[in-house]
């Protein structure tokens, strides 16, 4: 914690601009992490589902041929044509997973943090997000879990206090940084 992973992450993703240098992306982004991003609490799921989809690239004619994958996926039923101030924070995460899962992104950005979900839709949330990543031709991942690190990344990178500490392989870089935490 407090090593730069989430700054990172938002510089790469275009919410944060940097402080010194600059930052060149080149490929359409799918930030999953900060899942509120783009929906808007005063319209249905059903709505929200274009228009977080619209956010992240998508045309509006590919997003309404997702809307039944989505739909059953988040397991909202009725709900989702209620206005989205009405859910709970598990629900929007549902809904926002939902979307995010569906698209095709160039560069995946992720962030292990998701919070608010229970276990039992985590484990399907979290097949859906391998699948994700797999599609992708670029996964960004910041974690502290070696068993999600081992099954989505071969690279890795180690921050501390903002700066890059290592980078190599993903065995590499884990077996040194366990060795410093052993010390």
């Amino acid at each position: 914690n407090g090593a730069g992973k989430s700054t990172l992450l938002r510089l790469l993703s275009g919410i944060y601009e940097p402080t010194r240098g600059s930052a060149r992306v080149v490929g359409r982004i799918a930030p999953v992490f900060d899942l509120g991003v783009g929906l808007d609490p005063e319209v249905s799921g059903h709505e929200n589902i274009l228009i977080r989809g619209l956010f992240l690239g998508m045309s509006r004619r590919k997003m309404e041929k997702r809307v039944d994958d989505i739909a059953e996926f988040t397991e909202l039923g009725d709900y989702l044509h209620l206005p989205l101030r009405t859910y709970s924070a598990g629900m929007r995460v549902r809904l926002a997973l939902g979307v995010v899962t569906t698209i095709d992104p160039e560069i995946l950005i992720l962030d292990e943090g998701l919070g608010a979900i229970d276990a039992a839709f985590l484990t399907k949330a979290r097949e859906r997000l391998v699948d994700l990543a797999r599609r992708s031709g670029v996964l960004v991942f910041a974690s502290h879990s070696d068993e999600l690190l081992r099954e989505l990344c071969t690279t890795a990178l180690w921050m501390e206090e903002g700066r890059i500490r290592a980078r190599g392989s993903l065995d590499e870089i884990l077996a040194e940084y366990h060795a410093v935490l052993r010390a």
